[in-house]
């Protein structure tokens, strides 16, 4: 096998994976090299989304949101369905046989493009060398003109709750349960907490969210966040902030925890599983020799530009070790955006049209500056809302939680920003990432004709309503 490349991938994830093909289609000889083993030992492309992250993730959540409409409401519809049961490891099964599907077409993706798979770990050298270790313990040392760096994140662990067998996990044991833990208890209220604790709070389970920050998603427009709070405590997440946990317990098949309550409080409660989600750090470890000359940050980071260059000509970084969001399309993006580079072409990222979605029901999405950044910025603006709950095809579909949320300049219009929850958010989010890519204004989007009935229209009205023109809503005076 050769051992010289013009481009060597290091992660196999959605971003190395998607840098390599983009790579090998430019013409370029290109290798991957990916560590991951499944559980039963075998090598895996496709990294932590594929394999035990986004994927997996929403599998089990479209099954259990599946289960609890047919349980709570399909009646509405005048659809009776007697004694609706849910058979976990079936459940379970179905997302086990879909990350098999998706990791085995990156396989045969790699076939089709030409790319070379390396099962092991990479290793940056100096002078763009690369050592690879295979599973078996074989070192060999590749060469290459350029190297990608596209390592991605792991779980941060922290202290008073280590994971510990099957009571204590990460968010991929929490992918694993094979029942429905009856009382359910989840350290951090982002994005990871947040789905994991909806699809097993849909399954029965009696969860509560321990969160140490007294606001809830600060990340988020805070009209947003409010509106979510409110629904989730309806679908009975009991979310806490400004809980810090100080301890955990294991006593035989269940884990007590303390934490410290709001008013500094000592707390204890009791659950049969407990899921750490608190974050994610950069994994950076051991991937560069101490002659490399790749700079990283106190946290783990790499240093980067706005093109993903590191501070060795030739080695780019991208994904979960390079600053901005910890997002897979994030990732892919940049993957994209560096093979073009790199086989000669001219390519920039827009780092401020990525959306991000939190994938509960409803969903959460959004794109650009929320509200509160604009105010501490200084920037006037205006905005525009419309609920699902003036929406015909929302009414229909009986689900109307939630709005579409627009923020423009107020001087030029330009779209700055949107935000919405609601059933489609995911999908909706995506006609407000075009139109701001294009630089677009509210009145372009007030101007543009969408299909009736749909949820679509949603985002449509916030555009006439931002300057006091939706036609299905009482519009709100202006203040003088």
């Amino acid at each position: 096998m050769s051992t010289k490349f013009d481009v060597i991938v290091i992660g196999g994830g959605p971003g190395g994976y998607v840098a390599a093909i983009r790579a090998a289609q430019l013409g370029l000889k290109t290798a991957c090299i990916e560590k991951w083993l499944d559980k039963e030992e075998k090598p895996r492309l496709g990294g932590t989304c594929l394999n035990v992250g986004c994927i997996p993730s929403k599998a089990l959540l479209d099954s259990s949101h599946k289960y609890h409409d047919a349980k709570a409401s399909y009646g509405v519809h005048g659809i009776s369905v007697g004694d609706v049961a849910m058979d976990v490891n079936t459940m379970v099964d179905r997302k086990d046989k879909i990350v098999d599907q998706l990791t085995s077409g990156i396989t045969g993706l790699f076939k089709a493009n030409g790319v070379t798979s390396f099962e092991g770990f990479g290793k940056v050298l100096a002078n763009k060398k690369v050592e690879f270790t295979a599973h078996d313990g074989t070192v060999t040392v590749l060469e290459t003109d350029n190297v990608i760096l596209a390592t991605g994140s792991v779980p941060v662990n922290i202290p008073p709750a280590p994971q510990t067998g099957d009571i204590i996990v990460d968010n991929v044991g929490a992918l694993e349960f094979r029942e429905v833990p009856k009382r359910l208890g989840v350290i951090g209220a982002g994005v990871i907490g947040l789905e994991l604790g909806s699809v097993w709070a849909r399954l029965g389970s009696e969860v509560v969210v321990l969160e140490a920050q007294d606001s809830f998603l600060s990340v988020c427009d805070q009209d947003i966040a409010k509106e979510a709070a409110k629904i989730f405590k309806k679908q009975d997440l009991d979310i806490r902030l400004g809980a810090r946990v100080t301890g955990s317990q294991i006593n035989g098949e269940e884990v007590e925890v303390t934490y410290l309550d709001a008013k500094g409080e000592e707390q204890k409660q009791t659950f049969d599983k407990l899921i750490v989600a608190v974050g994610r750090k950069p994994f950076t470890q051991g991937c560069f020799s101490d002659d490399s000359g790749v700079k990283l940050d106190e946290r783990g980071f790499v240093f980067v530009d706005e093109q993903c260059r590191t501070s060795v000509p030739g080695v780019f970084a991208i994904g979960d070790i390079v600053r901005g969001p910890m997002l897979a399309h994030k990732a892919s993006e940049e993957g994209v955006m560096v093979a073009d580079i790199i086989a000669g072409h001219k390519a920039q990222m827009n780092y401020d049209c990525i959306p991000s979605v939190i994938y509960t029901h409803p969903e959460l999405a959004w794109v650009g500056k929320n509200e509160q950044e604009l105010k501490s910025e200084g920037v006037k603006y205006k905005v525009g809302k419309f609920p699902f709950a003036a929406s015909g095809r929302a009414m229909a579909a009986n689900d109307t939680d939630g709005f579409v949320k627009i923020i423009a300049d107020e001087e030029t219009d330009r779209i700055l920003g949107c935000h919405i929850i609601g059933g489609h958010a995911a999908d909706l989010i995506a006609q407000a990432v075009i139109a701001m890519e294009f630089g677009s204004t509210a009145e372009d989007i007030a101007l543009t004709v969408f299909a009736h009935p749909t949820v679509s229209e949603a985002v449509h009205e916030a555009a006439l309503a931002v300057d006091g023109h939706a036609i299905h809503i009482a519009n709100r005076k202006k203040r003088k």
